[in-house]
């Protein structure tokens, strides 16, 4: 039997608490411009979830800069000091094991703005006043 891929349903508390806490440093590192890189400075950047594996060996960082600006330059300065957040973090947390952090990029602004747009489609709408 396959397994289920992992929602937030289906997730741990432990994974979810020990994300959200992850999110929180990583925020704070961002918000009080401990890193010192150029682009990360001239761009405020939320960090909008963090998910861990199961054995809270690995972090992904799901951010976005404000207003989606220069998203590419702001992942490629967050991956380049990839290793001043995984140190802070694991100062942090206390954890057993150091997460490896791995930054991406937040789409799901994008879809939203998508499905949005879909249902204010005329034909759409048309279709929902009749129900």
């Amino acid at each position: 039997m396959a397994k289920q891929p992992a929602s937030p349903e289906t997730r741990s508390v432990r994974l979810l608490k020990v994300g959200e806490q992850v999110r929180h440093i990583l925020s704070e590192l961002l918000m009080r411009q401990e890193v010192h890189d150029d682009v990360l400075t001239a761009h405020s950047v939320s960090v909008t979830e963090v998910r861990m594996s199961p054995d809270l060996r690995h972090a992904t960082a799901y951010i976005k800069p404000l207003l989606g600006a220069n998203e590419e330059a702001v992942l490629k300065a967050l991956r380049t000091n990839t290793a001043f957040f995984q140190k802070e973090v694991a100062q942090r947390l206390r954890l057993k094991y150091a997460a490896k952090v791995k930054f991406l990029a937040d789409e799901s602004f994008d879809v939203a703005s998508h499905i949005d747009a879909l249902l204010s489609d005329p034909r759409v709408a048309r279709d929902i006043d009749q129900d």
